[in-house]
């Protein structure tokens, strides 16, 4: 090979490299990152988040859950969830009102299928818990952020018992899974007449909704709606009115639950949104103050 050849070969890796590194996001209100920090290993498959921590920390933190249908690709090279641009719409606001935000990865379809997405954001949250003198926050008040997908495994973090999917005896995962305050974007609530979600459950839509089934007792275990209780945390349900992927009805259908149960809760409608963090362009801008704001209150007690 020439000089000539090696060095386009050289400067076309070098291009590659930078790409990739791009992939991760940079949040500007944040003052430092960890990257890739193993919070568990299930069967040699790494787990991970990315930690990022804010200029003025507050001493609370956030656990941030992208969207992605609960689904990645087979390849090698697929993008994490940690390098969804969601990581930068939900962590900023959070970040500049100094809360850690942990933006984390968990398995997905599908190759894994629910409730692997369930027992991994458990134990991103047992881990965080276990080691939460080292990140310096407080350990009995961790919140919860997500949309879509993301929403519904943060809803689960806060309606589950947080007991749940202890696989061993290890200390990490003696420790409490609850989350302290939710903030759910488009969440799926309901998987037995509301959203359909086969891949995800592993289970056909017919058969779901008959009672009594093995396949309704999946639908029935993975929807939020019902495992809610009078001692679940704070949360605060974003949709829009326009989701055609989600439906808007399964927001209020979650937020007529948490009332009913004696949960403090709220619905912010977007009005002629779509599914996304944009909801059709543009997202409100007074959203990202609200969520701020409902962690200030039902967090950290403002």
């Amino acid at each position: 090979m020439t000089p000539l050849f090696q060095l386009l070969g050289m400067l076309i890796m070098f291009i590659l490299n930078c790409l990739g590194a791009s992939g991760q996001p940079n949040l500007k209100n944040a003052a430092d990152v960890d990257r890739n920090v193993i919070y568990g290993m299930y069967s040699g498959l790494a787990l991970v988040m990315d930690v990022y921590y804010p200029t003025e920390p507050n001493g609370y933190g956030v656990v941030q859950i992208s969207g992605s249908g609960w689904t990645r690709p087979l390849g090698y090279d697929a993008r994490v969830l940690s390098h969804q641009a969601h990581v930068i719409n939900d962590g900023e606001p959070l970040l500049a009102a100094g809360y850690i935000v942990f933006a984390i990865n968990h398995r997905a379809t599908p190759r894994f299928r629910y409730p692997s997405q369930v027992e991994d954001v458990q134990r991103a949250i047992r881990f965080i818990r276990f080691h939460s003198k080292k990140f310096g926050i407080n350990p009995d008040k961790i919140g919860a952020v997500g949309g879509s997908s993301g929403g519904h495994l943060a809803s689960m973090l806060g309606v589950l018992n947080g007991d749940e999917h202890r696989p061993d005896g290890s200390p990490v995962n003696q420790v409490n899974a609850k989350v302290q305050c939710v903030i759910a974007r488009a969440a799926p609530s309901n998987f037995i007449n509301g959203q359909d979600a086969t891949y995800f459950l592993g289970v056909r839509e017919k058969e779901r909704i008959i009672e009594g089934s093995m396949e309704h007792e999946i639908a029935f275990e993975a929807s939020p709606i019902t495992h809610v209780t009078p001692d679940d945390p704070p949360m605060l349900l974003v949709h829009g009115d326009a989701d055609e992927v989600v439906d808007f009805s399964l927001s209020e259908i979650m937020l007529s639950k948490l009332k009913k149960a004696g949960v403090p809760t709220k619905l912010i409608r977007v009005e002629d949104g779509d599914h996304g963090f944009h909801f059709r362009g543009e997202k409100p801008t007074d959203l990202d103050a609200i969520c701020v704001q409902w962690m200030d209150k039902h967090l950290r007690g403002l």
